[in-house]
């Protein structure tokens, strides 16, 4: 038979007692699994698993849906940085069943279910919470992993304020990493155009090659880190010296925390290539 722990993973790690009535359970089988430890009771009519993470289990507890970055993070979706405090979304009009919280409620529309928000409206939430630059980098994120379709663009993008839907009309797929969304949206926002994910011939495919000359490569530490991968970075960098290249890379905290840094130097290296 099936349990109700197993239905409650089915169901995302966290269900109401009216959904598991609907596969036979009464109050009193509940109250059995409960004592026994093979779910849990976050609060009166609500239960999870010992599977679902502490902060799904907590949003539901709240009444609500994680939403904002942890929702992002617990889809798969790459997030610039992480809620500091706990996101929960409780629907248009829902009440919070709990005191003395620093959580932040979201009150807004749509269909809420308890535990986790889906793709859609985490990024929709994320945008007032985290603003342009968080918001591109899911949103590409999410797109590349074929999370979200053109419906869920076309309602993501009414959804934001008009100044913001740019970012939506901008993105594209086929950005593999949140870094490289972050560069081509800081360059774009300076005047400086690039082209992604660029194949260059006895090179191979590289991040961005801005105006013809110059190679950019955003390194994150799990593509390019070790003896191994450096080696192959400079076999590729001295491979496009000869092609009139210059090769600039840049770590996930130059990028993030010292852009000045980064932009001063492909503005430099630009500026050599015009010459």
């Amino acid at each position: 038979m099936v349990t109700a722990c197993q239905i409650i993973d089915h169901l995302g790690g966290v269900a109401r007692g009216r959904q598991l009535t609907a596969f036979g359970y009464t109050r009193k089988r509940l109250a059995d699994e409960v004592a026994r430890g093979e779910i849990i009771r976050i609060r009166p009519g609500v239960f999870a698993t010992a599977s679902a993470p502490p902060s799904v289990r907590l949003a539901a507890g709240h009444g609500g849906a994680l939403t904002c970055a942890r929702a992002l993070r617990h889809h798969g979706v790459w997030v610039l940085e992480d809620d500091e405090r706990l996101h929960v979304w409780m629907g248009p009009t829902g009440r919070v069943h709990h005191e003395r919280c620093r959580c932040v409620p979201h009150y807004r529309p749509g269909r809420m279910s308890l535990g986790v928000a889906d793709v859609e409206h985490a990024l929709i939430h994320s945008y007032a919470c985290h603003g342009d630059e968080f918001f591109f980098c899911a949103f590409e994120s999410a797109w590349n992993k074929r999370l979200i379709g053109a419906a869920a663009r076309s309602r993501i993008r009414a959804a934001l304020p008009a100044s913001a839907r740019w970012l939506v009309d901008f993105a594209h797929r086929d950005s593999e990493s949140g870094l490289e969304s972050l560069v081509r949206l800081r360059l774009h926002l300076v005047g400086i155009e690039c082209a992604a994910q660029v194949v260059v011939p006895g090179v191979g495919r590289v991040d961005f090659v801005i105006e013809g000359r110059v190679i950019l490569e955003a390194d994150g530490v799990q593509n390019h880190d070790g003896p191994s991968m450096r080696h192959k970075d400079l076999k590729r960098d001295a491979a496009a010296s000869p092609l009139g290249y210059e090769s600039l890379h840049f770590d996930y905290a130059m990028i993030v925390h010292q852009w000045h840094t980064v932009l001063a130097s492909i503005r430099a290296a630009l500026a050599r290539a015009r010459g």
